[in-house]
């Protein structure tokens, strides 16, 4: 069983916007639903968990209905930080499920919307593979390290770096463990799965990611979404 859990409790103060940037609407629909639905016509995916911002959650069952996310299996409120919010999606499981053994759950940004059907794939088709998998891309800029955010003499050759994306997936087992093994030793503010797995040295394996599976965090990613929406690729591009 394949089980996604999206993180959308944050509240999107970097949009300057009046509502949570989950729930912007861009033609008529949340963004959150965009990538709910990307899930929900993913012939390899269960069930849907969401962690939502406190008090939203009415308001998301409303919007699931509204959309037919036939999926959604439970929502749960969100926590200080994306680690907590993850933990939430899986503690919502291990309350759903009572044998983990054949259960793979992929975590995924709310905010990446133009998630396809492609990268989903690659990403469970690598999990089975290697046990886990990030969708990641290379990366194709000069990265510069720099203390003061203005001066550098530093940079990171970009042929060995990639950038990571969402989803992640891994066996249930292996990440609600994880889980609760940081609980333990105190470690509270990981933003992503793959942080945690790094922290504990566990090898992270990479599966596709794109470059249109942005993740919206200003209203430039908002204009760049609703551009990439309405996009056509051209009969000409290979």
């Amino acid at each position: 069983m394949n089980v996604v859990i999206l993180t959308a409790g944050g509240l999107g103060t970097r949009t300057h916007q009046d509502l949570p940037k989950q729930f912007i609407c861009v033609e008529n629909k949340p963004i959150l639903l965009y990538t709910m639905e990307a899930f929900q016509q993913h012939p390899n995916i269960d069930e849907i968990y969401v962690a939502v911002l406190d008090g939203w959650e009415k308001i998301l069952e409303a919007y699931a209905k509204q959309f037919n996310i036939s999926k959604l299996k439970k929502i749960v409120v969100g926590g200080a930080t994306g680690q907590q919010s993850i933990y939430n999606g899986l503690r919502a499981i291990v309350e759903e499920h009572s044998d983990f053994n054949d259960i793979v759950v992929m975590v995924h940004d709310g905010n990446r919307p133009m998630v396809s059907q492609d990268v989903i794939t690659d990403n469970l088709v690598g999990q089975q593979k290697y046990g886990s998998a990030v969708a990641a891309i290379p990366c194709t800029e000069v990265v510069f390290v720099s203390e003061d955010k203005k001066t550098s003499c530093k940079s990171i050759p970009r042929e060995n770096l990639q950038r990571t994306q969402t989803p992640h997936s891994y066996y249930f087992k292996d990440l609600w463990n994880l889980h609760l093994q940081a609980i333990k030793d105190g470690i509270e503010n990981t933003a992503a799965s793959c942080s945690l797995m790094e922290h504990y040295n566990k090898t992270t394996y990479f599966s596709k990611g794109s470059e249109k599976n942005i993740k919206i965090t200003t209203t430039e990613d908002i204009e760049i979404f609703q551009a990439l929406l309405n996009s056509k690729k051209s009969n000409w591009l290979k």
